[in-house]
């Protein structure tokens, strides 16, 4: 049984090593199953670098396609909804849809950069405001929301939803710890509130939860390394990228972390809709006409 566990994983492992090359080794965290697709596809997630959620995630996906297919194969990878029992925003409890292109994605210090780069003909823009002060964040949000008005721009906000609730705002975007910090009927006010939700994910673990929610968009990163904050992981690189996209090509997709106009074609040749930037604006020389070189560089790329 050892060895045919062995054999299935190597099996793995050399079909998809390049897909996901320059990931440090993982150990096997611990599995309580003795089935065996289960513990070799564990084994050969780990040794291609996923944490051990996101490695137990594929297990059971490449577990439950073996027994739906009835034979297991190495060289596939799982990509198919019913293995990883997604939702993908089916039923009363999703939230509001917006588009699935929603084009170039720009997250924002304040108000006054949201009114530049939505007069710019940003189509969808981020206000993330850092402050403690609840005065100053309702503030900001609805000068936020007041500098969008006139504009086709989509405004979501950071983190702060009851003052994007308060204000009138389009969507709001949290992250994963914005996620553990709601209770349940906060989760009810926001989906019954009409506000789009957008939520950061980092690997399969974190898209799965997301898809519980039935969020209106999920971003994918980092997909390249950035110094904007500290990450829990390591950069996703394009073919997780990817990888991600085909399994959650359902959502309105939002590629986020170092993504330099270079890098816009490849990227959007993974299937994601929208590409997220910061840096690439915000310490530009010129931002409404950087703005505008990527917006051309959306609309130019491949899908």
């Amino acid at each position: 049984m050892t060895a045919d566990i062995d054999r299935m994983a190597q099996d793995i492992v050399r079909h998809h090593a390049a897909t996901f090359a320059g990931f440090t080794p993982q150990p096997v965290p611990r599995c309580d199953t003795q089935e065996p697709v289960y513990r070799a596809a564990l084994q050969a997630c780990s040794t291609l670098g996923f944490i051990a959620a996101d490695a137990h995630c594929l297990a059971r996906a490449w577990q439950a396609r073996t027994q739906r297919a009835g034979q297991f194969s190495a060289a596939d990878w799982p990509d198919d909804l019913r293995d990883f029992g997604l939702r993908l925003r089916s039923g009363p409890e999703a939230f509001a849809a917006c588009p699935m292109q929603l084009g170039l994605y720009a997250v924002l210090p304040d108000a006054a950069w949201v009114e530049r780069m939505a007069h710019a003909g940003v189509p969808t823009v981020q206000l993330r405001f850092k402050s403690s002060d609840p005065a100053a964040i309702a503030r900001e949000v609805a000068a936020a929301v007041q500098a969008v008005r006139g504009t086709p721009a989509r405004l979501f906000i950071n983190d702060h939803w009851r003052a994007a609730l308060a204000a009138g705002a389009y969507g709001v975007h949290l992250g994963q710890e914005d996620l553990d910090a709601l209770q349940p009927e906060e989760v009810q006010t926001l989906r019954a509130s009409g506000l789009r939700l957008g939520v950061s994910t980092h690997g399969y673990a974190e898209m799965l939860r997301a898809d519980a929610l039935g969020p209106s968009y999920i971003a994918l990163g980092a997909v390249f390394p950035t110094t904007l904050k500290a990450m829990a992981t390591a950069p996703q690189g394009l073919g997780r990228l990817a990888a991600y996209a085909r399994l959650m090509k359902s959502y309105p997709l939002v590629a986020i972390g170092g993504i330099s106009a270079e890098q816009f074609a490849p990227v959007l040749a993974t299937g994601v809709g929208s590409i997220a930037v910061v840096r690439a604006l915000l310490n530009a020389a010129d931002p409404q006409a950087e703005a505008k070189k990527l917006m051309k560089l959306m609309a130019a790329a491949p899908r």
